[in-house]
């Protein structure tokens, strides 16, 4: 389907909206074509007086035509002005309810897209997408519209005019019209892969520029400036020549349309001059045709941009409705979790990133309901996508998760993730304050809620040290706190969503050895009556965990206690040794 008919059939609900913007937009036209015909009166009076039009409805004195005249000209004037509003009212609030309608449904179904869906997209392109093309679309509903109509409007009226004052000449006044429009058709067809290409130019500027502001630290501590700024300068020069490309047709639009435009203006100016020198035609009606001929043609002039607007719309629309069409490949179930502090089994799991050989090869354990389970191993032996497994932002390509009796795959992903508290090692936070970081995961905490959730993540001392306390804002991404901060504050806002599942992937990795020391005695509390699984690179953050697996290249080696796996003098030994700067023959 096109692009067009993908925006109908998304904006139906607001069909009732749209007949009547459209009428309001006919009926303003009728009225602005109206002041010719008024003019022809005009002349028909001064020119014929007592044998004028209005004489033969009945109004003999010119001067009652007269005023009969002006009376007509102030009810149309008020016509178009009262249906100029109503319409210019009605496209503006449709087309600004469908841009905040269609920003927040893009986005919507794209947060609820899976994990894989990302990994081959980027943040800036869909940025571009959700903001620029969007708005993109609204500067059409709002401007672009209303003017096909009222095109449309006039040469329906001027020509249903000409064939009722002169059949013989209409043909010759709108002789360029089928030329304009053919003209319109093949300039569409040719304009609309250059107007796809600019937007697309366009995203990958944005996904540049956002990439580069969001790695501003590590571009300035390598001295980078120079290498961001020609990577952005080249994509920015691609996206201007995409432009040139896309203006150099554009341009040329109207000024071809002009010239047809001219043909049926003289053919007017001259066979209608003719045909009222030799009487076949009133001079009032000729004076008519003549104002109907610029009120039908000189519009036209305006197709050009209008088209244009349509088309760089239409890419854009094209861009936004096939985000929407996009399928999520893991689907809700439809049970709730009943037991959330029963164990967690991983069944013969096996599990591969797309493209790559398999990060898990038929892994079975189990994380005991009310302990704490550590996962250790070497980078890349696939910790970290157990959690991912488990919290379904992939799904296993064999084997099975269990919660309980219950296979992940049959429960609702809001039960499952609201079930779960997760703190990583790359801590997000988002701009604001404080408090509103703590409360993303619990809406209504109370007060006393968000002090007890912090004093267990031991971070009320440092908020309380803050200028505004709860209140004081942290910058994006929290870059006015520290490391260790921003990682107690994470540690704070799982606590405070009280899930009977906590998992902390590698969350004092990055830390300072206080901060360590912080998180470690938070853990002891906040882990009691609790499921909490732990992946550690420091072991000694794990020695008291009620049992310890250990992976190595996708597969699960070692599992066990603190002592007996040093004991057994395995990888887990080995890693200890290397930690704790003993080393083993």
């Amino acid at each position: 389907m096109s692009p067009l008919g993908q925006l109908r059939l998304y904006t139906a609900s607001q069909k009732k909206r749209i007949y009547k913007a459209i009428g309001y937009s006919i009926i303003n036209k009728v009225a602005d074509l109206a002041p010719p015909a008024l003019i022809g009166l005009a002349v028909d009076i001064v020119v014929k007086a007592e044998d004028s039009f209005l004489a033969t409805l009945g109004l003999v004195d010119t001067k009652q035509q007269l005023i009969v005249l002006v009376a007509l000209t102030v009810f149309v004037w008020g016509v178009e002005s009262i249906y100029e509003y109503a319409y210019q009212v009605a496209w503006r609030n449709i087309a600004q309810d469908t841009q905040h309608q269609l920003r927040v449904d893009v986005y919507d179904h794209v947060q609820h897209l899976d994990m894989g869906w990302y990994a081959n997209r980027k943040s800036g392109r869909l940025m571009s997408i959700i903001n620029d093309d969007i708005n993109q679309l609204e500067r059409f509903l709002d401007v672009g519209v209303n003017d096909i109509l009222q095109v449309g409007t006039t040469v329906i009226s001027v020509s249903a005019a000409f064939i009722y004052l002169a059949p013989e000449l209409a043909m010759l006044s709108c002789l360029p019209i089928p030329v304009i429009l053919w003209g319109s058709i093949r300039f569409q067809k040719r304009i609309a892969p250059r107007y796809a290409s600019v937007r697309e130019k366009a995203s990958l500027v944005n996904a540049q520029l956002s990439n580069n502001l969001s790695g501003m630290e590590t571009i300035k501590s390598y001295t980078a400036e120079s290498l961001a700024c020609d990577q952005v300068s080249k994509l920015s020069r691609d996206y201007q020549s995409a432009n040139q490309s896309a203006i150099k047709l554009s341009s040329a639009f109207t000024p071809l349309i002009r010239m047809a435009i001219v043909v049926g203006f003289g053919a007017t100016l001259f066979y209608g001059g003719l045909m009222t020198l030799e009487g076949e035609i009133e001079v009032g009606a000729y004076s008519v045709m003549v104002f109907l001929t610029q009120r039908l043609l000189w519009p036209l002039t305006r197709l050009g941009q209008t088209m244009d607007l349509y088309q760089r719309s239409m890419a854009s629309a094209a861009r936004c409705l096939g985000l929407l069409s996009e399928e999520t490949q893991i689907h809700s179930g439809p049970d709730e979790l009943q037991l959330p502090k029963s164990d967690i089994h991983f069944d013969q799991v096996s599990f591969a990133y797309p493209g790559r050989e398999h990060s898990l090869t038929n892994i079975k354990l189990t994380a005991k309901g009310g302990q704490t389970t550590a996962i250790v191993g070497l980078t890349g032996s696939g910790k970290s996508t157990l959690i991912r497994l488990l919290l379904r932002f992939y799904d296993a390509q064999s084997g099975e998760i269990r919660i309980g009796e219950q296979a992940i795959q049959s429960l609702q992903l809001d039960s499952l993730r609201s079930s779960i508290g997760l703190v990583s090692q790359s801590v997000y936070l988002f701009d604001g304050t404080v408090r509103e970081n703590l409360l993303y995961g619990q809406p209504t905490a109370s007060t006393e809620d968000l002090i007890q959730a912090t004093k267990a993540a031991e971070a009320y001392d440092f908020i309380e040290a803050l200028p505004e306390g709860f209140d004081t804002l942290i910058g994006e991404r929290g870059q006015k706190l520290s490391g260790g901060q921003r990682q107690r504050l994470s540690l704070a806002r799982a606590i405070l969503k009280d899930p009977p599942i906590l998992i902390l992937d590698e969350a004092t990795s990055a830390v300072d050895n206080e901060t360590e020391a912080a998180i470690q005695r938070s853990l002891s509390i906040i882990s009691q009556n609790r499921t909490t699984i732990v992946i550690a690179h420091r072991l000694s953050t794990i020695r008291a965990a009620h049992q310890i697996l250990v992976l190595d290249q996708g597969c699960l080696v070692e599992q066990g206690k603190h002592a007996d796996l040093i004991a057994a003098n395995g990888i887990y030994s080995r890693l200890w040794a290397v930690q704790t700067g003993h080393t083993q023959e």
